[in-house]
C-alpha cells in the first residue's frame, strides 16, 4: 500500500459534540494531545469545557484517524466573536496542504452555521502570514499563552 498522502482520500465531517461517537471523540483528543501537549511540550488543560458547545471539523483518514481538526466556538465563549480553535494537522499529514484545506473548510463551515459572522482567532505568532493568506488581520500585540507567542487575528465578514 502506498504511503503517499492524498487530500482526496480524506473524509470531512462537521459535527456537534453530541453527534461524535465515543471512538471519534477519543481519536480527536488523542490527536490534540499528540500535537499540543507532546509535540509542543506544553502541559495545559486541553479538555476545557468548550467542546460540548462547539462544532468540530475533522478530516478523517480512510483508517479512521485524524489528519486535521479544528473546533468552531460560538461567540461569547473564547472571544466576543465566533472563533476557530484547537487547529491542528497531525504529524503524518503536514506538508500535504491539509492545513490550508482545514482553514478553508473551517471558514466555510463556520459561515454555514453563522452567516456573515466575523471570526476571531488566537493564532500562534509564527502562523501570522499563513492566516493572513485567508484574509485574517492582526488585531493585537503578541502575548504569551502557555509560554507560546500568540496574537489575535480577525476575519471581517464580507457584506
Amino acid at each position: 500500500m502506498s504511503t503517499t498522502k492524498n487530500l482526496s482520500d480524506l473524509q470531512w465531517q462537521c459535527a456537534t459534540f453530541a453527534e461524535l461517537s465515543n471512538l471519534q471523540l477519543h481519536a480527536i483528543y488523542q490527536a490534540r494531545a499528540a500535537v499540543f501537549i507532546l509535540e509542543q511540550n506544553c502541559a495545559y488543560q486541553d479538555v476545557d469545557g468548550k467542546d460540548p458547545v462547539s462544532h468540530h471539523l475533522i478530516a478523517w483518514t480512510p483508517e479512521g484517524e485524524v489528519a486535521a481538526y479544528l473546533r468552531i466556538v460560538p461567540a461569547g465563549i473564547s472571544f466576543a466573536e465566533v472563533s476557530l480553535g484547537r487547529v491542528i494537522s497531525t504529524q503524518d499529514w503536514r506538508g500535504t496542504g491539509v492545513g490550508k484545506a482545514l482553514i478553508a473548510n473551517g471558514i466555510k463551515a463556520l459561515h454555514a452555521l453563522y452567516p456573515a459572522a466575523p471570526i476571531r482567532i488566537g493564532a500562534q505568532a509564527y502562523l501570522e502570514k499563513f492566516y493572513g493568506g485567508f484574509g485574517f488581520e492582526t488585531v493585537s500585540d503578541v502575548y504569551l499563552e502557555d509560554d507560546i507567542p500568540h496574537l489575535e487575528m480577525l476575519l471581517v465578514a464580507k457584506a
